[in-house]
């Protein structure tokens, strides 16, 4: 009976994990201006062109089905034992990395060119502090090899279900609901997770809050008083993709224009 779960497992996770038919790709990518772009700690949103993709849009109401970490060259500096055949295996493009969780191979580090044919977008946090982005490389990178164990088919039968019929408010929570396997799939609680354990808010709902006065020791001390509201933190398997793109936490950074700096839109040419 193991054998035969396991076997309808990996057959569902394929068939899911297929490309698409019809795949439109809005605007051409710049690779160059996306490598000048992008920094580390960066969320890259993707617009998939997976079977599953199509589930997670509709479900979470957004255009981005899967989100992954950008760290850079952060492998190479952190493994000089496998720096030479990340280089071996990727060349130049061993520097510009992402981390993100795949349903059919766990936590894996990929180029970021992997998506140049998809849609994206760009978040970066905003006034994330140096030390807090080095935590969250480090919980990123160390879960590099993770395996996620789905042990119930219906967990990924939810993806094969007539989205059209779950009403509006619980589908968020049907990416949740089931087994083990969470929205973990699309990798939005990994990344959420990380920047949520060092206190960077992504989408919360935040109550009003009475002010805090400072006493003469915390001005000595050059002491902010807290902002007057009251966060409440995400549940991480609820985090989805499009979070990230509504919070007003993250700033979404244009690379794609067809000129980087002043544009003039007086210079384009209509068809």
């Amino acid at each position: 009976m193991r054998w035969l779960r396991d076997t309808m497992i990996d057959a569902t996770a394929r068939l899911l994990t297929r490309p698409r038919r019809q795949y439109q790709l809005l605007h051409p990518n710049d690779v160059t201006n996306l490598r000048r772009a992008v920094r580390k700690g960066d969320v890259v949103l993707v617009d998939g062109a997976q079977r599953i993709s199509q589930a997670i849009k509709y479900l979470t109401q957004s255009s981005w089905s899967h989100a992954a970490i950008y760290v850079g060259d952060e492998l190479l500096r952190r493994d000089p034992v496998r720096r030479q055949g990340l280089v071996d295996q990727y060349g130049i493009e061993a520097e510009h990395m992402v981390v993100e969780a795949l349903m059919e191979e766990g936590v894996v580090a990929s180029p970021l060119v992997k998506y140049m044919e998809l849609n994206l977008r760009v978040c970066r946090p905003r006034g994330l502090r140096a030390d807090d982005l080095a935590r969250i490389l480090d919980e990123i990178v160390a879960q590099l090899g993770r395996r996620y164990d789905v042990q119930n088919v219906l967990d990924l039968a939810r993806y094969f279900f007539p989205v059209s019929l779950i009403p509006r408010r619980l589908r968020r929570t049907a990416l949740a609901g089931g087994g083990p396997l969470t929205t973990d799939v699309i990798c939005s609680s990994m990344v959420g997770r990380a920047f949520q354990n060092v206190g960077f808010p992504i989408l919360p709902s935040v109550e009003p809050a009475a002010g805090e006065s400072l006493g003469w020791v915390d001005w000595l001390r050059r002491r902010k008083a807290r902002y007057p509201a009251v966060f409440h933190r995400q549940r991480e398997t609820l985090i989805t993709p499009r979070d990230f793109d509504l919070s007003p936490y993250f700033d979404v950074i244009k690379f794609n224009a067809v000129q980087v700096g002043q544009f003039d839109y007086r210079r384009i040419r209509w068809a």
